[in-house]
């Protein structure tokens, strides 16, 4: 990185993201769903907002053009983006909705979401005025990034208005329409990439799917670089005369994962401008990304948070942050390990039963090389990076975090946990880290055991079926 400031442009659709979090304790009479008593509300910046808002965090200097409708929201959105250091030019067209949209929580686990907007073409007057804006901003431009989410806004017009650019970033639902600008980068999803395609890549493994399709990507996209992104495993890189180059993402729930993307997008253009190589800047971007997920809310990364992540590539260290801020919050928070090898009904039950007794539950997972000395030949059926995807996607894991020693004693001084919990085929007797725990503050609990639920008794029958 250099000491000079990067100016950066950002130009698509924007939206108001609202975050309603509260107690829940009964049903409604109405239905069986949950009455959630809501006690806090966060709003912040999404989509375009949310890269731009990243960016002016990581130091840049950012001007976000887009188009808002006539509403209270856009003044909300407007006073988010100005709160954040963005400078912003908000086009409003009379009649139109602000993209406003709203997540319900229950402690912390997402309820519902519910969306407002209107994703029609916005009128030509608008559009005329929005790409007469952008001829002299990005001349100024050290990069620009367009946010097309399909919303309307990032029209032929508009498109025009970007192309032949050295230092264009585009994140797009829809790739195939951006390829008359020969953008320098695109960063497409995995569906988006079969979209771009017109293949079906059901039951592939993603990453050979796409490895084996480099150069067409690169074809179909006119682009010098294309991201490919994968959620919780991460992205591949893609540049012509080379191996396509993967970054790892550390697995998170779905919905503390809202905004990694643009978090991602702003960190890879920002390097790429500083001259970063694009292997560079995919590991700033994934840092980033890693910061952002273990997060409630649409969040931003910092510049010291992101040189930190970069410099540690601890997830340790990094839950050891997030766990941090939950507990000055006030939440509880527990704390459980295993190997979770193949994950059944008792599994399940153990884990529900551990969130219940805390606001925040931490899962330390043994890593392949620790399953192997614990578990004997054979062992673990499943790596540790599908054994962690697998538990992030259950609702009551907050956080999941591998260790490679036989205990999770340098965890749990790292993490330092109100409550460590173990199943019920244990005695505390059986638990080496008790005293180490309590030592530490914190209690122990043995929760209930659910009868002839064995991983090892499960695989056993496995491997007796035939063929």
């Amino acid at each position: 990185m250099t000491d000079e400031t990067v100016d950066a442009v950002v130009v698509g659709d924007v939206m108001l993201d609202s975050w309603l979090d509260g107690r829940v304790d009964r049903l409604a009479q109405e239905a069986p769903v949950p009455v959630v008593s809501v006690e806090a509300v966060a709003e912040a910046p999404g989509g375009a907002g949310n890269t731009a808002a990243n960016l002016a965090a990581l130091g840049a200097r950012v001007h976000l053009v887009a188009v808002v409708g006539d509403d209270d929201r856009a003044g909300t959105l407007a006073g988010a983006l100005r709160g954040l250091g963005v400078r912003a030019t908000l086009l409003p067209v009379p009649g139109r909705r602000t993209t406003h949209k709203r997540r319900l929580l229950g402690r912390g686990r997402l309820v519902a979401r519910y969306d407002e907007q209107d994703r029609d073409p916005i009128p030509p007057d608008v559009e005329d005025a929005l790409a007469g804006l952008l001829p002299a901003l990005v001349r100024r431009a050290d990069v620009v990034i367009a946010c097309d989410y399909a919303a309307g806004v990032c029209t032929e017009g508009v498109r025009r208005a970007l192309t032949g650019l050295p230092r264009l970033v585009v994140d797009a639902h829809r790739v195939a329409p951006w390829r008359g600008c020969r953008p320098y980068a695109v960063l497409p999803s995995y569906a988006e990439v079969l979209e771009l395609l017109g293949e079906d890549g059901a039951g592939e493994d993603r990453i050979g799917f796409l490895t084996a399709r480099s150069r067409r990507l690169l074809a179909a996209t006119a682009a010098e670089l294309v991201v490919t992104t994968l959620d919780g495993e991460g992205t591949l890189l893609h540049r012509a005369g080379r191996e396509p180059y993967r970054t790892l993402a550390e697995p998170a729930p779905e919905h503390m994962a809202t905004g990694a993307g643009d978090t991602y997008t702003a960190a890879f253009a920002l390097w790429l401008a500083e001259g970063a190589t694009p292997e560079e800047a995919a590991r700033a971007g994934q840092a980033a990304a890693s910061v952002v997920v273990r997060r409630p809310g649409t969040a931003t990364c910092t510049l010291a948070e992101l040189l930190r992540a970069l410099r540690s590539g601890d997830p340790a260290e990094q839950v050891a942050e997030r766990v941090a801020e939950h507990r000055r919050a006030g939440e509880r928070v527990v704390f459980t390990n295993g190997c979770f090898d193949v994950l059944h009904r008792g599994h399940i039950g153990y884990l529900e039963q551990a969130r219940r007794l805390g606001d925040v539950l931490v899962v330390a997972v043994n890593d392949d090389a620790s399953v192997a000395r614990l578990k004997g030949p054979g062992r673990p059926v499943n790596p540790c990076r599908d054994r962690m995807a697998v538990l992030a996607a259950l609702d009551p894991v907050d956080y999941v975090v591998p260790f490679r020693e036989n205990t999770p004693e340098r965890l749990l001084r790292l993490i330092r946990p109100d409550l460590y919990v173990k199943g019920g085929d244990y005695t505390e007797e059986m638990v080496p880290e008790a005293p180490l725990v309590r030592a530490l503050g914190g209690d122990v609990r043995i929760l209930d055991y659910l009868p002839d639920r064995s991983t090892t008794a499960l695989i056993a029958r496995m491997r007796e079926i035939p063929g």
